[in-house]
């Protein structure tokens, strides 16, 4: 999304608002910024929204570096809402080449998961994760093997995320480290480190479970799932 004008407001969990180029119904969108160390949580877009609906907003963003499961379920019936993820590059600064291509800002959707249940046991497959490109404003579906690296949390609180198994599927990533371990590496346990398909696991506590997407940039996004 392009702004003509984005204007700083003070107050409240709304820190700014601007006019799109491409209006599409949207005259109005307020802004809201996560903490730098930490997650865009339910209440601050609960708040938000409630804030942005009473100033009279057509829609809000939520920026953050990373924002609880819970909080992208969030919905109104008259505020559209977005989520944009920020690169854990912009805390370096100065240190960031000024081009166009350095996109600090990027939105996209929860994994797409499948959850296979074999008796009683249970295995997820990372299909992918949809990305808005901010340079060209498409949308794209990322598929498994490209991302950097995705967890699953098997017995999900809802309070922490806990890892219970960890693939990083991008197997380019690895190949400096196979040719540095030659012969002693195991093909059969490395491929299973680069899956997409997790490993069989039961049903915890909580009959529910987490996964964990983090891209190439470095942003992560979560999705929660419901098991029996």
């Amino acid at each position: 999304m392009k702004f003509e004008n984005l204007i700083p407001v003070s107050g409240g969990f709304i820190h700014a608002e601007g006019e799109p180029v491409d209006k599409n119904g949207l005259e109005r969108v307020a802004v809201s910024f996560g903490p730098p160390h930490g997650p865009v949580t339910v209440r601050q877009v609960e708040d938000g929204i409630h804030d942005a609906y009473l100033s009279g907003y057509d829609a809000i963003i939520f920026c953050g570096f990373a924002f609880d499961a819970a909080a992208q379920d969030v919905k109104h019936p008259k505020i559209k809402v977005f989520y944009s993820h920020i690169r854990p590059d912009v805390l370096v600064g100065d240190l960031l080449k000024t081009t166009s291509a350095s996109q600090l800002f990027t939105v996209f959707g929860e994994p797409d998961i499948e959850i296979k249940r074999k008796k009683n046991e249970y295995e997820v497959i990372l299909k992918g994760v949809d990305i808005y490109d901010p340079l060209t404003g498409e949308v794209y579906s990322g598929s498994g093997d490209r991302i950097a690296a995705w967890f699953i949390d098997t017995d999900y609180d809802k309070r922490s995320f806990c890892v219970s198994q960890a693939f990083f599927p991008d197997s380019k990533a690895w190949d400096k480290l196979k040719r540095a371990l030659k012969a002693s590496i195991d093909e059969d346990k490395f491929e299973l480190l680069t899956s997409t398909r997790s490993l069989p696991f039961k049903s915890g506590k909580e009959k529910r479970i987490a996964v964990k997407v983090i891209d190439h940039r470095g942003n992560e996004v979560m999705v929660v799932r419901e098991i029996g």
